[in-house]
């Protein structure tokens, strides 16, 4: 049964605790590229880093290509009621809370396709 993960560890340890880590990489690097933001990590990265690559883009993206960094999140999928609840007034606690929720959506993803 699925089960929404609360941060961003118990996503991680979800992925690895059903063999999908690399299947997570693989949706994340191909959305991102559809969205025209190749992010290209590689399969072998370490989950910290892993979120580090996906919050420092999505950083950058917020700062200086707005434009592109809706587009993401609009090829992702990413629930548009979540993001209108995050607090923007930090940049850096925005990025990471968006990366978050870009990685659930990812998530929920791959987690059906490997079950139905």
């Amino acid at each position: 049964m699925y089960s929404p993960p609360i941060n961003i560890d118990d996503l991680i340890h979800q992925s690895e605790e059903n063999h999908l880590y690399f299947k997570l990489i693989e949706q994340t690097n191909k959305d991102f590229a559809l969205a025209n933001e190749v992010i290209d990590i590689p399969l072998d990265v370490f989950p910290l880093h892993f979120k580090e690559c996906i919050q420092e883009k999505v950083y950058k993206l917020i700062q200086n290509k707005f434009a592109e960094y809706l587009n993401l999140l609009y090829i992702i999928d990413v629930s548009e009621n979540e993001i209108k609840k995050l607090d923007g007034s930090d940049i850096s606690e925005l990025s990471e809370q968006v990366t978050f929720l870009i990685l659930k959506r990812e998530w929920q993803k791959v987690w059906f396709r490997n079950k139905f």
